[in-house]
């Protein structure tokens, strides 16, 4: 190889290892660094369209829960959620005094379909006694969410949780899940997977938070 041959060579080597070097940052990553866990787009907490779809629906607002509260070993995550198609934020660690049915749903799932009519019947029946909230999981179109609400007739409060916040603390793999809470704010039992009949909903609340149907 000529002397001019050999230094091209050269150069082109030590090219190629600056651009190695300009790339390392993005390209050599630790074992051990965490990554972004996925979220769902954030929906709108003011949009006059969706405030307006979310009256049609008869979809009531949200309660705040307690502030001041301290939040339970045992109880709900100590996470505030907005209310779905704008409205009250709740956090749920301080929903206190009234047993309550925490359903966790999203539009785009076939089993929450299914289980919606029960739900409907049911917080309807017991509308005095139990509280209802439907938490909407994961879902990135809150006109669908809202229209998915209304159509199945839910006339109890609804919340986003488009970041998946409550995925970890309640155990969860994905929806449908719903999550029965005594009036002292303890989570007495947890039911993944569909619910397929209006008595096996009157069964759970009766047995584990002592409201007949």
């Amino acid at each position: 190889m000529t002397r001019v041959g050999r230094l091209l060579a050269c150069l082109l080597v030590l090219g190629m290892l600056a651009a190695c070097q300009e790339q390392s940052p993005v390209t050599r990553r630790s074992s051990t660094e965490p990554t972004a866990a996925p979220s769902a787009p954030s929906f709108p907490t003011d949009d006059p369209d969706l405030t307006r779809q979310k009256k049609a629906a008869g979809m009531p607002d949200c309660t705040a829960g307690a502030p001041d509260v301290p939040a339970i070993a045992d109880g709900l995550p100590d996470v505030t959620l907005p209310c779905l198609g704008g409205g009250t934020p709740v956090r749920l660690a301080g929903l206190r005094g009234t047993p309550m049915v925490i359903n966790v749903w999203a539009q785009w799932c076939g089993p929450c379909r299914t289980e919606a009519p029960y739900l409907a019947e049911v917080s309807a029946e017991l509308t005095d006694r139990v509280a209802f909230l439907g938490v909407d999981f994961a879902d990135p179109q809150a006109e669908r969410a809202i229209a998915f609400a209304g159509d199945a007739g839910w006339k109890y409060p609804q919340v986003a949780d488009d970041a998946r916040v409550v995925q970890a603390p309640l155990g969860m793999v994905g929806p449908p899940m719903t999550v029965l809470v005594d009036a002292e704010g303890r989570i007495v039992y947890k039911h993944p997977g569909v619910i397929t009949s209006s008595d096996q909903l009157r069964s759970m609340i009766n047995e584990r938070l002592g409201v007949a149907g």
